[in-house]
């Protein structure tokens, strides 16, 4: 009721301002200031500034709920955000231990064949040296073979031009029990 005085003295103060009677339906700030206290007793009678303010208040209430639900979709998206950081930090240390444990395969790898590789090249120098030694053992053998031909030719002619026959027959015997002496 306060409010409603207050708001009467407020409203009729310039209506003393005009000229003539003021309770006059021709003083036409009497008939604005009647048409306003007739506005604000319909607003009243029908309890419209309660049903804003009960508007208000349901709006409020929405945005509460809206900013409760917004409060947990970002609590929400926070925690996925920390979930997602977290598994791509593990994802990223899961692909460094890939990447080190490929050098370290690869670096054992590479040793192997620098083993392998020395192997194969110390095999076919031993090779090469057995193959040379036995060539070198042939060759020897051939020229032996073949000194001993030619020894064995000039002998036979030299002993032929000189040596009777029981020389050579002599000769013939002690070459024998020679050959089976080293033979056995």
């Amino acid at each position: 009721m306060k409010k409603l005085s207050l708001i009467l003295v407020a409203a009729a103060s310039p209506a003393f301002a005009a000229e003539g009677p003021f309770l006059s339906l021709y003083n036409t700030d009497f008939v604005v200031l009647l048409g306003f206290l007739v506005f604000l007793a319909v607003l009243a009678y029908f309890k419209v500034p309660q049903k804003v303010l009960g508007l208000l208040d349901n709006r409020a209430v929405s945005i509460r709920s809206d900013l409760a639900e917004a409060k947990a979709l970002r609590e929400e998206a926070q925690s996925l955000l920390a979930s997602y950081e977290r598994k791509q930090k593990e994802v990223q240390e899961q692909a460094l231990r890939i990447v080190a444990n490929a050098k370290d395969e690869a670096n054992r790898a590479a040793e192997q064949a620098k083993a392998d590789l020395q192997h194969a090249i110390a095999r076919r120098l031993q090779a090469a040296e057995d193959q040379i030694g036995s060539a070198e053992q042939a060759a020897v053998a051939a020229v032996r073979n073949q000194a001993v031909n030619v020894a064995i030719a000039v002998a036979g002619e030299v002993i032929a031009r000189k040596l009777s026959a029981a020389d050579a027959s002599k000769l013939i015997d002690d070459s024998i029990r020679q050959v089976e002496e080293r033979l056995h």
